[in-house]
């Protein structure tokens, strides 16, 4: 496993690290005892990041990974956590929400401090709100001791541009904008590295784009991406590759990501993407997929208010 800087933190993250997103039975539903087990391998093979929001199974993911981590030595992961957004449609960033919810996070997650909190998804509420209230609780929490650093999560990338336009961050994070079909994140690491704000990037198969699985009702993701997707999924399987080895492999090995986000509820599947790791890249079939991916290349979807979205490539 290798290990990045994140930012200027000081923390070092593994290169792969471990949502538990999953552990809320957002993707299917899941055995919390196994749940739990995934958390300790993924721990046990070096990852050392975990991510989590109350959002995620609507606080059950919080609940089922205090469970895992309160037989765990503390200082032996890095926990993140969000806040600001409860469900599908339900947003709330006000100073007030934000300090309760990090107070109803720690006893879910059975711990006394989150290493980062991020603001989940500042795109559905206008900014104004982030900046006058969030903003400032994330102040009053380091201070209190219940968060050691901060930042913002989003889908648009102007949600990063415009959060740093007017604040210090600590971190952020980024997702489904570093994958095999979307690699626009690298238009704003200049400004990340100019600044040292650390950087997570999310779902490197695309939120389940990026595989032979039915894509979900849900996605909002349009025709064309699907389709290429799709296509470059099933031309690894008929070359006997995964292409989740190949989105994996290639989100991690970029030394100015510091760390790509997998999420899982089955200890096999942490084990096996982190021995993913150790394994060559295919360079024929990256150069193959790429090809195929081009229709779709860096091509996104809208997410939150207009204002964010003004730059979208759909």
């Amino acid at each position: 496993m290798q290990y990045r800087k994140l930012g200027k933190t000081g923390l070092e993250v593994s290169s792969l690290s471990f949502g538990a997103s999953s552990l809320g039975s957002v993707f299917r539903e899941t055995d919390d005892a196994e749940s739990i087990r995934t958390v300790h391998e993924a721990v046990a093979a070096g990852i050392n990041l975990i991510d989590v929001s109350p959002y995620y199974g609507l606080t059950k993911a919080e609940a089922v990974l205090g469970k895992a981590i309160a037989t765990m030595q503390r200082d032996s992961f890095i926990l993140t956590t969000k806040a600001g957004r409860y469900g599908a449609e339900e947003f709330d960033f006000s100073a007030e929400r934000i300090l309760r919810s990090v107070d109803e996070s720690l006893v879910r997650l059975n711990t006394d401090y989150i290493d980062i909190l991020y603001l989940h998804d500042i795109e559905f509420v206008p900014f104004e709100q982030i900046a006058e209230e969030a903003f400032p609780a994330l102040d009053k929490l380091k201070a209190a001791g219940k968060i050691r650093f901060s930042g913002v999560s989003g889908l648009p990338l102007s949600v990063f541009e415009r959060s740093l336009a007017v604040r210090e961050l600590d971190s952020v994070l980024s997702y489904c904008h570093y994958s095999l079909n979307d690699t626009s994140l690298l238009q704003v690491l200049p400004l990340l590295e100019e600044k040292g704000v650390g950087l997570v990037n999310a779902s490197p198969l695309s939120m389940g784009l990026l595989g032979l699985r039915p894509v979900p009702d849900w996605h909002p993701a349009g025709e064309a991406i699907r389709a290429a997707c799709k296509l470059a999924a099933e031309h690894c399987a008929a070359k006997g590759e995964d292409i989740a080895k190949l989105a994996i492999q290639f989100a991690t090995a970029n030394e100015r990501i510091p760390t790509t986000l997998v999420s899982t509820a089955n200890p096999d599947n942490i084990r096996r993407n982190v021995q993913w790791l150790n394994e060559p890249l295919n360079e024929e079939l990256l150069a193959e997929v790429l090809a195929i991916l081009e229709p779709a290349r860096d091509k996104t979807w809208l997410s939150g208010r207009p204002e964010y979205n003004e730059s979208v490539l759909l």
